[in-house]
């Protein structure tokens, strides 16, 4: 699976989800560092990945098509509670069910809205 991170997610995060065995795109380090949002969702979209953020304001692409979107809003994140917190998203779903879904991580709930609910 093709997974794009923003710059907030920790590296353990990226490396867990490459030993799984996938293609983790993280600009740290790299030209692409510190990138608009919507240059990021561009690049996200167009090599097919699910978005993994801290940044809410990707909600506002929820009636665009899209490869999913785990946003972790926690009220004193650190790195460990947000690697926590995106790999039990992460583990929720089988890699068909992301395309169109957004799932939302917070301190002791999550919400998930999916398009294909939508008609």
């Amino acid at each position: 699976m093709n997974i794009y991170v923003d710059e907030n997610i920790p590296n353990m995060t990226v490396k867990a989800l490459r030993r799984l065995g996938h293609n983790v795109f993280d600009n740290r380090g790299t030209p692409k560092e510190g990138i608009s949002d919507r240059e990021l969702w561009n690049i996200a979209e167009r090599e097919k990945c699910l978005l993994i953020t801290t940044d809410k304001g990707f909600l506002a692409q929820r009636d665009e098509r899209h490869f999913g979107i785990i946003i972790i809003r926690l009220r004193q994140p650190n790195r460990r509670k947000i690697h926590e917190r995106v790999m039990q998203a992460f583990n929720q779903f089988k890699e068909d069910e992301w395309p169109g879904l957004i799932v939302i991580m917070r301190d002791n709930v999550q919400s998930v809205w999916s398009q294909r609910n939508e008609v």
